[in-house]
């Protein structure tokens, strides 16, 4: 545990009752690594150590909410609800991590990971959003009264309906990609005359498990029957919520559509969702999102009616079978530089799927989501450096053979001693010439598709 939290200008917010706060929660959490490194180090002293941070965390979020309320910043509330999630949610459940694991290295380092990612990501965007800098984007969330009343909703129809235990991942899902997904769209008119949109995202294993058990399908892949069945499933799924929650003024459906992903993310990109939440129900992901009102006004799919049911379903799975069969191979790319994420989705973009991502921690959480072909592993990083990334990688079964390139400025022998064992597939240096670093992952690719081939 050899990790230091580097404070950098672009955390500055401008306010310097908050900055300073910030740099003092930093320094503790290094303070915490440090603790770390000491072999002989008690459990008592990362115990305390722990709730030195927490005790501060939460007397931290207080006076940030004051000096919000003092200049009377709009979005409050938003910011006093992702506060909550934090300290009522993340932090009891790292804790009893913790606990279980009496305060192991293990435990201890991804404690720390988790909280200086949620410091770092939230000082980034909620936090620069109060001096107008940035936009935030968990505005117009229902009271969180109603929030909890739909997680609880979701929670016990997903059981009732499927005997599935679940429970929620991220109470802000944006619009991330997690495995092979069917996205289906649902407009709602208000007694207002207002328009609610209604997301419902199934990972195809789900419904295969779930839908395609009841119907007593063989296969393991989509079809039209399974299709059709998860349509009127996911509208009374729809129509037990109003029955239970605050919207329950929705009035008759509009609309409804099967979109791309793309389409899909297009929404996320664009507009505010008052509900965004992502469910692993043990039989796959499963996330519910609204969005309201007035949205896409020129639409974002052909609308299935009677009439074009069956067509509509026919056409979308030959375009889904064709768009898996054109199926990009995809890239993560992991590095704390946004100008190295962005100069790398530029240069590959055309022919590769890249996602990004900017820690360790979101780096291990966008491969759980969706599993990339190869990983670009910056190797100097803050808080979770490569080495630490890749070992996560290989401790687990499941992601343990993802191919990773280390995409770094160092390749000098003592660092490539230091992950050897790990196996990297490689070394780019960040010092080529973006055409040699396209050439090297293309011709990764090529052996990759050869080997499989021959097999």
């Amino acid at each position: 545990m050899d990790n230091q939290l580097v404070w950098k200008e672009e955390y500055n917010i401008g306010v310097d009752v908050i900055d300073k706060e910030h740099q003092r929660l930093f320094k503790i959490i290094n303070k915490l690594f440090a603790f770390g490194k000491e072999e002989k180090k008690s459990q008592w002293i990362c115990q305390e150590g722990i709730k030195y941070f927490k005790e501060h965390a939460i007397k931290h979020f207080t006076d940030e909410e004051n000096y919000m309320a003092s200049i009377e910043y709009k979005d409050l509330e938003t910011h006093r609800h992702l506060h909550k999630g934090f300290r009522e949610k993340t932090l009891p459940a790292l804790e009893q991590e913790l606990e279980q694991m009496e305060y192991s290295s293990d435990t201890v380092e991804h404690f720390l990971g988790v909280c200086a990612g949620w410091l770092i990501g939230h000082t980034l965007t909620e936090d620069r959003a109060i001096t107008g800098t940035n936009t935030n984007k968990w505005v117009d969330l229902l009271p969180d009264e109603e929030h909890n009343t739909m997680k609880k909703t979701i929670i016990q129809l997903i059981y009732d309906m499927f005997q599935l235990e679940s429970h929620v991942v991220s109470e802000s899902y944006g619009g991330e990609k997690f495995g092979k997904g069917v996205y289906y769209r649902l407009v709602y008119a208000t007694e207002q005359e207002e328009t609610w949109e209604i997301f419902l995202v199934f990972e195809e294993k789900l419904l295969i498990n779930t839908v395609g058990k009841v119907l007593g399908l063989q296969s393991n892949k989509l079809d039209s029957m399974l299709i059709n069945a998860a349509r009127y499933t996911a509208q009374q799924f729809v129509g037990r919520i109003r029955e239970h929650l605050p919207i329950a003024n929705l009035c008759e459906m509009k609309e409804e559509n099967l979109l791309t992903y793309e389409q899909f993310r297009k929404v996320f990109e664009s507009e505010k969702p008052q509900f965004s939440l992502l469910f692993d129900t043990g039989a796959g992901y499963f996330s519910f999102c609204v969005i309201a009102p007035h949205l896409l006004q020129n639409g974002v799919g052909t609308p299935i009616k009677a009439e074009n049911a069956m067509t509509e379903i026919e056409e979308y799975l030959k375009r889904k079978k064709s768009s898996e069969i054109n199926e990009k191979q995809k890239i993560l790319v992991v590095d704390d530089s946004l100008t190295i994420r962005e100069g790398m989705r530029e240069l590959l973009e055309n022919d590769y799927e890249i996602t990004l991502a900017k820690s360790g921690t979101s780096a291990f959480r966008s491969i759980a989501l969706n599993k990339p072909d190869l990983v670009l592993l910056d190797y100097e990083m803050p808080v979770c450096d490569g080495r630490q990334v890749l070992e996560m990688i290989r401790s687990e079964e499941e992601f343990a053979s993802i191919p990773v390139f280390f995409l770094t400025g160092r390749v000098d022998q003592e660092s490539v001693q230091k992950v050897i064992s790990l196996k990297p597939e490689g070394y780019l240096s960040k010092y080529l010439k973006p055409a040699e670093i396209k050439m090297n992952i293309d011709k990764f690719f090529e052996r990759k598709s050869s080997k499989n081939t021959e097999s």
